[in-house]
């Protein structure tokens, strides 16, 4: 039983330093806002190359761009649409002006946490990339970008997380929001919601 117990905390220990050799510094960040005042977003297109690899390993740390496990095993890349979308739109929401324009955005990484990372790691992040362009709906023209944004945050793991679960949060409503407040910050439509931070991930 001793020895059982001393390879389970020894076992722990090498997760955590081979998680800790994976660490990095990521940032939500975009260089330049856009001037939407009076913009009314209309239309969001999220487009996931498939070009993009998708791992389902359930690793503490999948080597892909896409990782997602919450939604049923299926076609990732629309899962990762849907999401993205919802997102957008959410973020945009608050504009109110005339004109209308539709959101165009390209994803580059979308970097979730797998349910062995979140319940066993001891942090991590949710990595999330994409190139937004806005374009007048009418007649096509580029209003702002094409902008590449940086919508990374740290996750949440262990008790935290499931805490967070049980008051009703999960990855994906946590990714949402950041995703909103990224955006509504872009927009100018909410608080500049840029930061730097250093976390376990990849």
């Amino acid at each position: 039983m001793l020895f059982r117990d001393v390879a389970t905390r020894l076992s722990a220990l090498i997760v955590v330093f081979a998680l800790a050799a994976c660490g990095g510094t990521f940032r939500t960040h975009y260089d330049t806002g856009a001037d939407a005042a009076n913009w009314r977003v209309t239309s969001v297109d999220v487009s996931v190359p498939t070009t993009l690899v998708v791992s389902e390993e359930e690793s503490f740390l999948p080597k892909a761009d896409i990782v997602w496990r919450e939604d049923p095993p299926g076609n990732r890349y629309r899962q990762v649409e849907a999401i993205m979308e919802t997102a957008i739109r959410q973020g945009a929401a608050g504009l109110k002006g005339t004109r209308p324009v539709r959101l165009e955005v390209t994803m580059a990484r979308f970097h979730a946490m797998t349910f062995l990372a979140e319940t066993r790691a001891p942090g991590g992040v949710h990595d999330i990339e994409f190139t937004i362009t806005a374009r007048d709906a009418g007649s096509g023209e580029v209003l702002a970008g094409p902008e590449y944004i940086e919508a990374s945050f740290p996750a949440m793991t262990g008790s935290a997380m499931a805490s967070a679960r049980v008051r009703g949060e999960s990855q994906k409503s946590q990714i949402t929001r950041h995703v909103a407040q990224t955006i509504a910050g872009w927009l100018g439509a909410g608080p500049d919601a840029r930061q730097t931070f250093s976390s376990i991930g990849g």
